[in-house]
């Protein structure tokens, strides 16, 4: 009997030793793993992975933190440019956390590129790029780890918005500052104010209401197509389907809108804008009636046509809208 207990005490011995060892390994790889991450990522924000890289410290366990992960094609032979647009953005948030006083090891950013991680995008069924993923510390990615790029655009500000929902990490984002739009401004106000100082003697165009008018209408024509959307959501110019290569200039859903969309409507309400300046000169005109007459035919032609072309992308985003005009 004390032969048994002995033999039992010790097998249960064999296996807590082993247990201990088996978490001190597991903490000793824990601890190479984050000191790895550590190292790149003081070298550079955003960690680049190749397919062993990703299997090793992604999706290898043990990990105790997340990894935030951008899938792109930066080489110039892919030609994308919605890649470098999302890469420059993911670089500002990545900088904004690197050198944050906030800083841990909870939180990582990387990026794997198709050309150095074909693998891994067969690994992950993934067929388009950029696409952003956040690999929680426990657990698999979720439906809702996957960034919605279409919906939400690239702006550093919604990433940052993203990962702080995913991983309970605030990042405020600092950008770098940009000059361009200042000395864009004082050069402006200088040509402005130059042209007035040479025209002191004679400043009737500042009380020209043509001249108001138009520069009214510009802002408008401005703000109305979505121009301030753009400049807060930072959406792609166009999208190109991966797997037909087409590229769409219109977003199929009336929650986003791409940059040359923005452009295609600022035409198209410039076109019904012209066409109702054409018909009221046509009808309010000194000129003689012919010149009227071609004012009212061009004016009718803008104003039909461009409005029909504005209520099909009405009708493309908003879908089951029932009202067409000339245009289905």
């Amino acid at each position: 009997m004390c032969g048994k207990l002995l033999f039992s005490l010790f097998i249960l011995f064999i296996f807590y030793h082993d247990s201990i060892d088996a978490q001190k390994k597991k903490e000793t790889l824990l601890s190479e793993k984050v000191t790895q991450m550590m190292e790149w990522t003081s070298r550079r924000s955003v960690i680049r992975l190749n397919g062993d890289k990703f299997r090793r410290f992604v999706k290898a366990p043990p990990r105790n933190y997340s990894v935030v992960i951008m899938f792109t094609a930066l080489q110039p032979q892919r030609q994308c440019a919605v890649c470098r647009q999302a890469d420059e953005e993911f670089q500002v948030l990545a900088n904004s956390w690197r050198y944050s006083s906030a800083f841990t090891n909870k939180v990582f950013f990387a990026s794997v590129d198709f050309d150095e991680g074909s693998d891994v995008f067969q690994m992950l069924n993934m067929n388009s790029a950029p696409t952003f993923l956040n690999f929680p510390a426990k657990g698999k990615p979720r439906k809702s780890d996957t960034y919605e790029l279409q919906v939400k655009g690239f702006a550093a500000e919604q990433l940052a918005r993203w990962v702080a929902d995913r991983t309970n990490v605030q990042i405020r984002v600092i950008r770098p500052p940009n000059y361009a739009g200042p000395l864009l401004l004082g050069f402006l106000l200088a040509v402005i104010g130059g042209l007035a100082y040479l025209r002191r003697n004679n400043l009737e165009f500042l009380f020209n209401n043509k001249v108001w008018a138009i520069s009214a209408l510009c802002f408008v024509l401005i703000m109305i197509s979505g121009q301030m959307w753009n400049h807060i959501r930072g959406p792609p110019y166009a999208h190109k389907n991966p797997n037909t290569g087409q590229i769409s200039y219109i977003h199929g859903s009336s929650q986003a809108q791409f940059v040359a969309e923005t452009h295609i409507v600022l035409l198209f309400n410039a076109a019904v804008t012209m066409g109702i300046v054409l018909l009221c000169e046509a009808a309010t005109s000194d000129v003689d009636i012919g010149k009227r007459k071609i004012m009212c035919v061009a004016g009718i032609a803008l104003v039909v046509l461009f409005f029909s072309w504005l209520l099909s992308i009405f009708r493309a985003k908003y879908h089951g809208y029932p009202y067409s005009f000339l245009m289905s």
